[in-house]
Formats: structure tokens, C-alpha cells, sequence
């Protein structure tokens, strides 16, 4: 009785088929949405001036490879279905802009999955399971948008930092604790999308996203903001949810520390490197090691000098920008700073704190 039904089943899919491509070779669109398909007829291989697939909320596993000849094909819309993988035969549709894939059980993509999609603009997986993004996401070197909402991952890969024309990423309601550094050369990047996820630190570079306009980070476990971060020209910024520090300090001893010897000669070298000392200049070509270890030096917040170890973390409160469309009750934005010594940090400003760690909880002193 199963089998009767399997095959009355599948006759009614090619039936729907046959009937949606009766305009033969000239057919340019095909909608056949919530139709219970369980499978795309090879018969797809007889259009190949389709344009458009549309086969959202259907019963597919597993698609035909008569699909790879599509090659005139600009919207496929698998969403909600039951596909486990990015599948391998989309990197045939060289013409390919817009792949919708959200709502199936997708893992993992298919091997070469990606290699030919040079003129996708749009791809959608979001309500997936995807524990991670193949480093071979950089050769969709068009794409502009880019989705992942409601899925399992748990870093972004710096090769997905290449796509140089990206300017929506949405990562929404995943399990990422970090955002890579190479984030600095989305250069065209206006929306970014990081709701839900366990990020603790925002990198300093994300402030040199110029052309950032929407940041959306509510619900993570950041306490501070990258120096700088006041400067972004956002219009809209989402942050409710995390344990920003407040303005509500408490009274500590605080005493001189003693600077190394490593850390007097970083500070010298540094700041005469920095008035340009022409000795120095030439000397410093023939020590490669001193160079990699002075360029990791921070300037100071309040005197402006360099120093390489951090003296003490504080931080700086300051008002949101009046043209930021911001969270409710976000009165002040704390900005992580850097001190160079005890002296300066009695220079500091009203609404700078040293951040003491005390029992592993953090209070401002």
C-alpha cells in the first residue's frame, strides 16, 4: 500500500511539474511552493532559460543534477525544506544573484559548493544548524548580503572578512565569543547584525568601520567599548542585554607599581621613535625582534606617551551620539582606555575609572 502511494505521490509531483513547464525551453519562472514535493524532477534539465525557481516549503532532501544546468538560473528559493547540505550542484549556476536555503536542516556545505558563484549577491541560511563557514566563502567575491540568523556557530572565519563588497552581515542568534580582527577590511559594511551570541570583547578595528550605519549587539556579555567607538557614525545601535559597566565606583588602595627594565627601554625607544630621532630610525632596521615587540605599544589616554604594558585598564564615560537611534535607558557608552602610569592617572578626567578586579567581579576605583 506504501509502495502505491510513493508512486501515485511521485506522479502527482511530475504532473504539477509538467503543468508548471508547459512553456517549454521559453519558460522563465517556476513557483511551486508548499506542493509537498519530495524531489526535483530531472525534467528541470529541459529549461534551460529558467530564470526563476521558487520550491519554498516543500518536502526536498536532496536535489536533482539536472539542476547544474541551469545556468541562466538568478533566484533559487529552496527554503524550507529538508536539505542537510549546501548542495554541490549550485556552483554550476554561474548566473546564479539571490539563494534563499533558511529553514532546512543544513550542516555542513557540499565540497566546491561555493566555487562558482561569482555573481551571488544574496545568500539566506538563516534557521539552519551550521557549526561553522568553510574558508571557501571568500570566493563569493560579489556577495552583499549575507545571513546566518539562528544558527550553531562558533567563530567567524577571517576569509569570510575578504568579501570586499559585503554590506549586510546578520549573525544574529549564534554562539560566537569573538569577532575576528581582519573584520577591518569590510570596508563597505553599513549593516552588522551580532543580537544573541556570547561575544565578551568588541575589537579596536571595528572602529575603523567609516561606513558602519547599523550596529545591533543586545544580548552578549560586553562590558566596554573599543576607544574610539563614539566616533562611528551610526544611525542605529542595539545593546540592551549586556553587563555594561555603570557609572558606580567604589574606593580602593591604590599603590605605584614598579616599571620593568623591558618596560622603560619599549617606553624610550617608542616615544623617540615617535619624535623621530634619526639614530634610532636606522638602528631599529637591524633589530626586526625589538621592532615586532615596540609594535604592539598603546599611547597613553591622558599624557599621550607610549608605553607597552598596560599600567591599568580604565575606563571613560561618555554620551552616546545625539544622531545614533540607540537602546532604551543608554544614557552613557563606557569606553575602554588606557593609562601609562599611577601620575597620570591622578590627571585623569571626572568620568574616568581604573577598573580594579577584585575576587573575579570588576568594580571601578
Amino acid at each position: 500500500m506504501c509502495d502505491v502511494y510513493a508512486s501515485v505521490h511521485v506522479f502527482m509531483e511530475e504532473k504539477l511539474f509538467l503543468r508548471a513547464v508547459k512553456g517549454g525551453k521559453n519558460t522563465k519562472i517556476i513557483t511551486l511552493n508548499g506542493k509537498k514535493m519530495t524531489k526535483i524532477p530531472s525534467t528541470i534539465g529541459n529549461l534551460p532559460g529558467l530564470k526563476v525557481l521558487n520550491l519554498q516549503k516543500n518536502l526536498v532532501s536532496k536535489v536533482c543534477s539536472e539542476l547544474s544546468t541551469l545556468t541562466q538560473l538568478t533566484v533559487l528559493n529552496l527554503g524550507n525544506n529538508l536539505l542537510e547540505e549546501v548542495p554541490e550542484e549550485v556552483k554550476y549556476l554561474t548566473s546564479l544573484k539571490n539563494l534563499h536555503l533558511f529553514g532546512n536542516r543544513i550542516n555542513r556545505f557540499a565540497s566546491g559548493a561555493c566555487d562558482g558563484l561569482k555573481n551571488l549577491i544574496l545568500l539566506n541560511l538563516n534557521n539552519n544548524q551550521l557549526t561553522y563557514i568553510p574558508k571557501e566563502v571568500s570566493r563569493l567575491e560579489s556577495l552583499i548580503y549575507l545571513t546566518i540568523n539562528h544558527n550553531q556557530l562558533t567563530s567567524i572565519p577571517r576569509e569570510l572578512c575578504f568579501l570586499k563588497n559585503l554590506s549586510e552581515l546578520q549573525l544574529n542568534y549564534n554562539q560566537l565569543i569573538c569577532i575576528p580582527e581582519e573584520i577591518k577590511f569590510l570596508k563597505r559594511l553599513r549593516k552588522l547584525f551580532l543580537a544573541r551570541n556570547n561575544i565578551e570583547v568588541l575589537p579596536e578595528v571595528l572602529c575603523h568601520l567609516t561606513n558602519l550605519r547599523i550596529l545591533d549587539i543586545a544580548g552578549n556579555v560586553i562590558q566596554i567599548f573599543p576607544t574610539g567607538f563614539q566616533h562611528l557614525k551610526l544611525k542605529e545601535f542595539y545593546c540592551e542585554g549586556n553587563p555594561l559597566f555603570l557609572k558606580e565606583p567604589v574606593s580602593a588602595v591604590k599603590q605605584l607599581d614598579v616599571l620593568s627594565l623591558q618596560e622603560i627601554t619599549s617606553r624610550f625607544v617608542m616615544n623617540e621613535l615617535t619624535e623621530r630621532n634619526p639614530f634610532l630610525m636606522e638602528a631599529i632596521e637591524w633589530y626586526p625582534e625589538v621592532w615586532d615587540i615596540i609594535s604592539k605599544g598603546r599611547k597613553c589616554a591622558i599624557c599621550g606617551k607610549s608605553f607597552l604594558g598596560i599600567w591599568i585598564e580604565c575606563v571613560e564615560f561618555v554620551s552616546p551620539s545625539k544622531n545614533w537611534k540607540i537602546s532604551r535607558n543608554l544614557t552613557l557608552v563606557p569606553l575602554r582606555t588606557l593609562i601609562c602610569s599611577y601620575q597620570c592617572f591622578n590627571l585623569r578626567g571626572p568620568n574616568q575609572f581604573g577598573i580594579a578586579r577584585v575576587q573575579s567581579s570588576e568594580k571601578l576605583i
